[in-house]
């Protein structure tokens, strides 16, 4: 009963932590989400096989109530580039779909490490305040579909929104930052989308119980219900934040974080 509680209370201070993200850093949340839910997942005694792929696609069904939230949000402030969305929206579609396809064939210790890895990769980028640069435009349909295949495919395999692999993509593109932010927020909904029900098809195949035992494929019901919950409270307050807070230094704290959490990842491992 004790765990139940602690887990409820980790499900809700996670959503409420990670809606305040994605409004603020313009990520889903998911980089908070699947390190803690793993955590929790193994007090809890899921079924350890699919740890990391119960983890990835809680946080990505999740993220579908915290990106809603959010871009509309952004969108009252004018900050959501539309033309952008829709471009890159079925190069999403695709390449999430697939992504959750590819790592329902993996293994949750390969998964875990590749998550770790990403982790640090997104740390030291912003550690070191790593920006491409403003080099070009916008791509034409064919290259906004390859773009987005590949951010959506890489969001599946790491349980994000996009958020750390989007607004980069649009700075190189010569789009203003602010509007980087509440653009990623925009294109995270799809992501979600896709990769929630990518697995929750892939998952109903694996070896774990039913509905009545509060799974659907490789989402757990439970978890999401407490994670979206407090996530579509907080993050109106991160898009409000995102406008008057040095974001630049709270990245910085974030990439510490991250760090943390990566790194415990990685002895769990072990």
């Amino acid at each position: 009963m004790e765990t139940v509680f602690t887990a409820w209370l980790l499900y809700l201070g996670t959503g409420a932590f990670a809606g305040v993200l994605a409004g603020l850093l313009g990520v889903g949340g998911g980089l908070v989400i699947v390190p803690i839910l793993n955590f929790v997942f193994q007090l809890q005694n899921l079924p350890a096989a699919y740890i990391q792929h119960l983890a990835l696609g809680t946080s990505l069904a999740s993220i579908m109530f915290t990106s809603v939230s959010s871009l509309r949000a952004h969108h009252q402030r004018g900050a959501v580039v539309w033309p952008i969305v829709r471009a890159i929206t079925p190069g999403i579609l695709v390449g999430t779909f697939l992504g959750s396809k590819v790592a329902a064939l993996l293994s949750t210790r390969f998964l875990t490490g590749f998550f770790v890895v990403f982790l640090y990769y997104v740390a030291a980028q912003m550690l070191l305040n790593i920006k491409p640069k403003a080099s070009r435009q916008v791509p034409g349909n064919l290259g906004m579909f390859g773009a987005g295949s590949v951010i959506g495919g890489v969001s599946a395999l790491v349980g994000i929104g996009g958020g750390t692999l989007s607004v980069p993509f649009m700075t190189w593109c010569n789009v203003a930052l602010h509007t980087c932010i509440g653009t990623s927020a925009a294109i995270g909904f799809p992501i979600a989308v896709a990769g929630a029900a990518g697995f929750y098809v892939n998952g109903l195949s694996a070896s774990l119980p039913g509905l009545s035992e509060g799974y659907a494929g490789f989402i757990y019901l439970p978890a999401l219900a407490g994670v979206a919950a407090a996530s579509v409270l907080t993050a109106p307050l991160g898009a409000k934040l995102a406008h008057s807070l040095p974001v630049s230094k709270l990245k910085r704290i974030f990439a510490c974080l991250l760090l943390i959490m990566g790194t415990k990842m990685l002895w769990g491992m072990f």
